[in-house]
This record gives structure tokens, C-alpha cells and sequence, in this order.
């Protein structure tokens, strides 16, 4: 993978991932967050950048020379207002002004409609559950798929279900378009592996990918 690989949302647990493991890979990383304090790696193709993903400038910049751009943020809390659909959406404007194509985000496996790949007592209970407990946090993600999907990038978005902090362990199922029957978690650690290998792949370009062991 050559160029520069920008995360947002580099100091959470899926963004941590990703950014360890494409400098093990020898790639560069410039690392977007809010809090640099909370980002305790020192690398010398390592990029540490402050940013509010709410300022459309300041994601243009922190994009500026890079071919992919990864989205790891987490969805909005009842506490708090939308976060991925509005950094999202400046991400896609700062792409479209430079020579990034490549955007791939993180979203959530219960936005998968239609029951595809699900068993039928996750669709019957606990989806409708999750649904209506974090309904603020699908809607952002929702129209943060939305978005990608309208954006004329080359984009892949993945849904993964419950995160765990498990080591990677290379064991995973994958599903385009579709969830990973009784894939009902994944460690943060493979979504990453998973997300870096997919950079790179044309065949899940326009797709949605499914995660799960």
C-alpha cells in the first residue's frame, strides 16, 4: 500500500489498531485526533495531527497528499449530537477537491437491512433491541452511510458487530453486502487487518462488508 494512510478516530481502539498495524506494514500514517495525549505511539512514519472533525478546514488539511482516508470514529451517544455522518461528510468534500479516492469507514452491523446473513433469533430480538436502545448512534451512522455511498469515492464500508479488545487472530469470516451468519463479534485488532488488506482490494470497492468470527 503506497502513500499516506490518514485515520480519524486514531486514538480509539479500532483507530489504534489500524495505526499500529499499517506502520508494521512500513506504510506512513498521519493520525487525526482531538486529543494527542491519548495517542502514545512515536514512530518516524508516524503524522500526529490535532483536529475537530467538525471543521471542514481542518479535515481538509489533515487529508491534504494522502491516497486513503479511514474513518474510525464511534457514533454519537445519547449524550451528545451527531459525530461520524457530519466528519464523514467533510471528509468526502476534502477528497473530491484532492487526489484521495479511497475512503473506507467503520459503521455497525445492525444498519444491515433485510435480515441477509442474520439468524432468524438475532433479527427477531436482539437487532430490534439495539436499534431502539442506540437509535441516535445508527441514525448518524445511517446518513454517514448515506453519504459514502453518494459521494463518487471509492468507498468500502464495513459493518462490524460487537468490538471486543482481543488479540488479531486472522480467523475471521467476511460477507459483502450481507452480515456473517452467528458472526456475532470481532476484535477490533482483525477489524483492522481486515480494513488495511481491503485498502487495497478492488473487489470490495462499492460494497459493504460483513465481520464476525
Amino acid at each position: 500500500m503506497g502513500g499516506t494512510l490518514v485515520v480519524f478516530g486514531a486514538s480509539g481502539g479500532t483507530g489504534r489498531a489500524l495505526v499500529d498495524q499499517a506502520l508494521a506494514r512500513g506504510q506512513d500514517v498521519t493520525a487525526v485526533v482531538r486529543d494527542p495525549a491519548r495517542l502514545q505511539i512515536g514512530h518516524e512514519r508516524l503524522t500526529v495531527v490535532t483536529a475537530d472533525v467538525a471543521d471542514p478546514s481542518a479535515v481538509a488539511e489533515a487529508i491534504r497528499g494522502s491516497r486513503v482516508v479511514v474513518s474510525a470514529l464511534g457514533g454519537a451517544s445519547r449524550q451528545t449530537s451527531a459525530v461520524c455522518a457530519p466528519a464523514v461528510a467533510n471528509m468526502i468534500k476534502a477528497m473530491r477537491g484532492g487526489a484521495a479516492r479511497r475512503l473506507l469507514v467503520v459503521s455497525a452491523a445492525p444498519l444491515q437491512r433485510g435480515g441477509k446473513g442474520e439468524r432468524l433469533l438475532y433479527r427477531a430480538t436482539l437487532k430490534h433491541v439495539l436499534r431502539a436502545v442506540l437509535r441516535r448512534d445508527y441514525a448518524d451512522l445511517a446518513a454517514m452511510e448515506h453519504a459514502v455511498r453518494a459521494s463518487g469515492l471509492d468507498w468500502t464500508i464495513f459493518r462490524p458487530p460487537r468490538l471486543t479488545d482481543g488479540p488479531a487472530t486472522g480467523r475471521y469470516r467476511t460477507a459483502a453486502d450481507a452480515n456473517v451468519p452467528g458472526g456475532y463479534a470481532i476484535s477490533r485488532a482483525d477489524l483492522a487487518a481486515e480494513m488495511l488488506r481491503a485498502a487495497d482490494s478492488p473487489t470490495t470497492m462499492g460494497r459493504t462488508i460483513g465481520i464476525g468470527y
